[in-house]
């Protein structure tokens, strides 16, 4: 499967509602699989076990210095989206030119991190023209209020994430990465058009291991989530391929539910 020319309100849900036959499709492309491995080699082997039901990649910081970039080539060459995930954050003049070199490799999706205007204007000038989509990063899912309050921060996580995703929003980003308990509230504040993507997601049953905010597949899609980046309950799967198509069976029970829902027959 190809991204190249597809409707950029795929990942709007009433868009998306009003394709019930799709569905099945609809859920496999909101699935974002974090590629948070060391080595180059390692990353490539998940894709090719997860070929055939995965097509939407992100890479991490971990990943970016070890051959990421590279792979983020060959992942555009065989027609996959890509997700560069880089959580900028500089004085201005350098997020503008590091956005603006990595514009050109282009990959469909980057990550800064929403903290002030500043940073946020430099990203939308370093982008320019290019056809790369902008997301802040609001708060980090493994925070609590306590470490806000490391930080000197008095705001509760979902209260510091709502904020900075209106200011995104507000700069002319096209999303935000957002924890699904705040998504309905971020929906709210920007339109159906902003994308929000959301980690921190664990299948039914499975731990939340480091995630303070943890959801379920169903449940962010539920609460407003556009697309979902899952790691590790996929990566330390026995049977990695079948995992994937788990939670994309998850994503598509949500969806439905969401299409009888405003079909008011539930």
């Amino acid at each position: 499967m190809t991204f190249e020319g597809r409707d950029e309100s795929v990942g709007v849900v009433d868009t998306l509602m009003d394709r019930s036959e799709q569905s099945s499709v609809d859920a496999a492309r909101r699935l974002v699989v974090a590629l948070d491995v060391p080595t180059y080699e390692d990353a490539v082997a998940i894709v090719n076990e997860l070929r055939g039901a995965v097509t939407f990649y992100k890479i991490g910081l971990e990943l970016v210095f070890n051959g990421g970039l590279r792979l983020a080539q060959k992942l555009l060459d065989e027609g996959n989206e890509v997700f560069l995930d880089m959580k900028l954050l500089d004085i201005g003049n350098t997020v503008e030119k590091s956005v603006r070199n990595i514009a050109q490799l282009g990959v469909h999706y980057l990550t800064v991190h929403a903290l002030d205007r500043k940073t946020l204007r430099a990203a939308i000038q370093g982008k320019g023209t290019r056809n790369l989509k902008l997301l802040g990063v609001t708060v980090l899912t493994n925070l609590t209020n306590a470490d806000l309050a490391e930080q000197g921060i008095k705001e509760s996580p979902s209260g510091l994430a709502c904020r900075r995703a209106e200011m995104a929003f507000e700069e002319g980003f096209d999303g935000v990465i957002a924890s699904g308990h705040e998504a309905k509230a971020i929906r709210r504040l920007t339109n159906e058009r902003f994308i929000i993507k959301t980690p921190g997601i664990r299948p039914p049953g499975t731990p939340a291991n480091d995630q303070a905010r943890a959801m379920t597949p169903r449940e962010a899609i539920l609460a407003g989530a556009n697309y979902l980046v899952v790691g590790r309950p996929i990566l330390r799967a026995g049977d990695r391929k079948k995992a994937a198509i788990e939670i994309q069976n998850d994503i598509e029970k949500g969806l439905l539910e969401l299409r009888r829902r405003r079909k008011g027959t539930i």
